[in-house]
């Protein structure tokens, strides 16, 4: 059987994602080979912003299954934009990873004991968002590259503290890397963020293969957090935040649209129950009557300001 070519970015952290992969179709008795590739979003360290395309960091690895130089993509949900491309499927996002972000400073420091003042590094409007919501009072500064590349920035005291994705530090196995996890209430995550998906040919016999990995759950809970960015129109950049839950009974979707300086702030909760729905279905509803929520509350000039 010819092995499946999986595309990958170069960063520690994308070759982890595409080894755990590759671990889960083994599992399955599917056979794979790496296809390292470079993406712009690696290339490129300029700050991140309105002027910037979404998709910096897949749309190589999505070329790269156009051109048939790879049988599968491997993405973190968080940077897939959610445009939807017929020429390919979203065939399996594997049970989820936490979704917290991380506060890392030399001494591991909580945020209400950030000194006033405080440099903190973050390449997310979203992160820069919600921390100027609660503290005013800290400087908010861009920062660009892998997670190594950002760690050395930190020892280097270019910042004070930077923000990184527990779902990183874990994977990475960086288990004694100095820090504080943020409260969901503190710092709601990203659409998608903890999760992988997986890609393939919309047409491709790769799909049977690659579907035995998706989780059910992870599938419905950021398939209601991306409709609901698709919604309202914001892209992979803009602050806005997402976090539902499936279980077998109820879909829980929380969400928060901000201003870039964190001075407005537009909260929704929806908690629906299945009822003899899919749990698809019930994502869906669920984004639908947030986003239609917020837009009606002003999300969309929100939004809209930072493009």
């Amino acid at each position: 059987m010819t092995p499946l070519r999986i595309a990958t970015r170069k960063s520690p952290l994308a070759l982890w994602q595409a080894e755990y992969v590759a671990d889960c179709l083994r599992d399955k008795g599917v056979t794979t080979e790496l296809v390292p590739l470079v993406s712009s979003g690696d290339t490129d360290m300029r700050p991140i912003d309105g002027t910037r395309q979404v998709g910096l960091f897949t749309k190589r690895i999505q070329q790269a299954l156009l051109n048939d130089e790879a049988d599968i993509a491997v993405h973190s949900l968080k940077d897939l934009p959610t445009e939807h491309d017929p020429r390919l499927v979203l065939a399996a996002v594997p049970e989820r990873e936490t979704v917290h972000d991380s506060l890392v400073s030399p001494t591991a420091l909580t945020f209400e004991d950030l000194p006033t003042g405080s440099r903190v590094g973050t390449g997310s409007r979203r992160r820069a968002a919600q921390l100027l919501n609660q503290r005013p009072d800290l400087q908010i500064l861009p920062i660009r590259g892998n997670v190594q590349t950002r760690l050395s920035k930190l020892e280097a005291g270019e910042f004070d503290a930077i923000i990184l994705a527990e779902a990183g530090i874990v994977r990475l196995e960086m288990h004694n890397l100095p820090r504080t996890q943020f409260s969901l209430s503190e710092m709601l995550p990203a659409p998608g963020q903890g999760a992988l998906g997986i890609e393939v040919r919309s047409n491709d016999d790769a799909v049977a293969a690659v579907s035995l990995l998706d989780h059910p759950p992870t599938r419905a809970a950021i398939t209601a957090e991306r409709q609901l960015l698709a919604s309202l129109h914001g892209g992979c950049l803009a602050p806005i935040a997402a976090l539902a839950v499936a279980t077998q009974a109820h879909l829980k979707l929380n969400a928060i649209v901000l201003s870039q300086d964190g001075t407005e702030r537009l909260d929704e909760h929806h908690e629906l129950p299945l009822d003899g729905r899919s749990m698809l279905e019930t994502a869906n509803k669920a984004a639908e009557l947030a986003a239609d929520s917020l837009l009606h509350r002003g999300a969309a000039a929100l939004i809209n300001a930072q493009r």
